[in-house]
């Protein structure tokens, strides 16, 4: 879809941010996954409950990562009592760049991103200043179990700050996009890019105004580009192309994610990556009900290829194994032959 034409790309927009004009019969025969479908003949089936602390809490996933020696951000400092908050505001004095977030947050609610300082005190990635106080009382309330879920109360995680990879720089406004890729049984089924946007506050949370890039599982190579459900072929704030986008350490990339698998034991997966210009490839967070926009950037429905994992007769017992069929089954086919979920 081009959008060179002010009034097509009006009448594009318009049309683009509605689903209710696709029906179940065209979303079926394209292999769109539905909540409830993934709910109970995936996540249930897949994913013992027992095992879902694991991912839910972020500090006992990094523990779990080093563990197994997969690649996290460093931890800095744990937050887990409101007495505790003094110690960590003289701790991150000696600090100019970390990140704050809550062990049991959702939907990128809660994390703080200092990126520096100033004469006020700090520096968020949006630019704006936050001063000592705020951040004291903003870890207060993570502990409080403002930002977890159930509001219970939870812990304040500090880390080290990822620096943005250049080849990501022009295209993620004031912060550090990540990788999401769906596993299944291990198997990497579908990835997406998520840049942040001024509208996002620099984060790359799609359901705060972030895009969406659907990722070639071969290449790591865009597919297409998704903000609000709407396609999109630039970046609204920086003005970059998306579709000409290719995420390097790919393979790497995949080896990460599609390890924990063995890490978890979960068998529907959503492994969120960072690359970090000098340390590459890092585990940030993993999701045991990962959304399904992902389909949409990548114009191709989830279903198929968890049925066809499904469907054989044993599983591959290797990460590189299961990353080569996972290659070689669910590579993007050429555009001339893919569905277009927007016509």
């Amino acid at each position: 879809m081009t959008t060179s034409d002010p009034t097509s790309a009006a009448s594009a927009t318009k049309k683009d941010s509605r689903f209710d004009w696709i029906s179940p019969r065209q979303l079926k025969k394209l292999g769109m996954l539905g909540m409830n479908c993934r709910n109970v003949r995936y996540i249930s089936r897949y994913n013992e409950r027992r095992l879902y602390p694991l991912v839910d809490d972020k500090l006992q996933t990094k523990l779990l990562a080093a563990k197994h020696s997969v690649a996290v951000p460093e931890l800095i400092h744990v937050v887990s009592t409101p007495h505790e908050v003094e110690s960590a505001y003289e701790k991150l004095q000696e600090l100019d760049k970390f990140v704050v977030k809550p062990a049991n947050g959702s939907g990128g609610k809660g994390i703080l991103v200092i990126v520096g300082r100033d004469d006020n005190g700090l520096i968020r990635s949006s630019g704006e200043s936050v001063s000592w106080e705020e951040l004291k009382r903003h870890m207060s309330n993570v502990v409080s179990g403002l930002f977890s879920l159930g509001g219970r109360t939870d812990q304040a995680i500090v880390e080290d700050l990822v620096l943005i990879d250049p080849v990501f720089e022009n295209v993620s406004y004031k912060g550090v996009p990540d990788i999401r890729l769906i596993l299944f049984q291990g198997y990497p089924v579908m990835g997406m890019l998520r840049l942040a946007t001024q509208s996002s506050d620099g984060k790359a949370n799609l359901h705060q105004g972030a895009i969406g890039v659907g990722l070639d599982i071969r290449t790591g190579r865009s597919i297409a580009a998704v903000q609000h459900n709407e396609l999109i072929t630039e970046h609204p704030d920086t003005g970059n192309r998306l579709d000409e986008l290719e995420v390097p350490n790919w393979h790497q990339l995949l080896r990460l994610a599609s390890s924990c698998y063995e890490m978890t034991g979960l068998g529907y997966l959503g492994a969120d990556i960072v690359l970090d210009r000098a340390r590459g490839p890092l585990l940030l967070e993993l999701n045991a009900r990962p959304g399904l926009t992902i389909q949409v950037t990548n114009q191709a429905g989830l279903k198929p290829r968890l049925e066809n994992i499904e469907a054989l007769e044993s599983y591959h017992p290797t990460v590189e194994e299961r990353i080569d069929y996972a290659i070689e089954q669910f590579a993007h086919a050429p555009r001339r032959t893919q569905p277009d979920l927007f016509t």
